[in-house]
């Protein structure tokens, strides 16, 4: 393992789990134990896009736990004519020796006040294109629920995997909150996962002209603020975000200063 990927890991397992506990979604939450991370052959897969490359950080943890045993990964689970869905992980407590069943979700999240009435609709992603809100109904209503059904039973069978006994979320959450609003009149679930903040495309225009500036790709957010190595001047940056935002991206940025490297967005909405 490279030191780089190394750090790149590490990076994504001290990110916050964002823990759900609602009287709706009463979910169990998965718990990063503290592990040393084994020497391996983990490359962090720059190719592929967020979600997989989530998905990569987090079976290289379970490889090298001393806590859990990694059973199977990405089971599909297939009716008579069509496929049904997908278990993310069956994995086994190596303390408890109890089998569980883990939903891994990555998101990036802003708070919109006016997005819906609740706490879950208001987390919204960049683009406007999905909410917590979808997630979490998602697990509940489907994810969750496919373990129950009579192909997933037959499938372990044919595996020798136990039935889950145990159903948990783990919930990787980078949160950004508008620029002027303070964390503090949130939730400290959703307060510890804050990241950043968001600004209106016209605002972009008073930030610093003396500060740099990168815009990473999708497939670079999950990359330490100090792996990325190009940076841009204010005017470079400008042009580049105004491009992302006449074709309705919001691009994530980072502005390095002397003192301090932040993360936000800027939005087209």
């Amino acid at each position: 393992m490279k030191t780089q990927d190394l750090h790149i890991l590490n990076s994504f397992i001290n990110t916050p789990e964002l823990k759900i506990t609602s009287e709706k979604y009463p979910f169990e939450n998965f718990n990063f134990l503290d592990e040393k991370i084994a020497e391996s052959k983990f490359t962090f897969p720059n190719n592929l896009v967020l979600g997989m490359q989530a998905e990569a950080c987090f079976e290289a943890y379970l490889n090298s736990s001393k806590n859990y045993k990694l059973l199977k990964a990405n089971l599909q689970i297939n009716g008579e004519k069509e496929t049904l869905g997908e278990l993310d992980y069956m994995v086994k407590s190596l303390k408890t020796h109890k089998i569980i069943h883990i939903e891994l979700a990555c998101k990036f999240y802003l708070f919109d006040e006016n997005a819906g009435a609740s706490e879950e609709e208001k987390w919204i992603g960049p683009n406007r294109k999905d909410s917590l809100f979808d997630k979490l109904e998602k697990v509940k209503l489907k994810q969750f629920p496919l373990l129950e059904k009579k192909e997933t039973i037959k499938k372990l069978e044919t595996l020798h995997i136990q039935i889950p006994t145990s159903q948990q979320l783990c919930l990787k959450a980078f949160l950004f909150l508008p620029k002027k609003m303070n964390r503090r009149f949130l939730p400290k679930n959703f307060s510890d996962c804050i990241v950043g903040h968001y600004i209106k495309h016209k605002e972009f225009s008073t930030e610093d002209t003396k500060a740099f500036y990168a815009i990473p790709t999708k497939k670079q957010w999950l990359l330490p603020t100090e792996a990325v190595d190009s940076w841009h001047s204010f005017s470079e940056a400008e042009k580049e975000i105004e491009l992302r935002i006449q074709n309705k991206k919001s691009p994530l940025v980072y502005k390095k200063t002397p003192h301090k490297v932040e993360r936000f967005f800027v939005v087209w909405w």
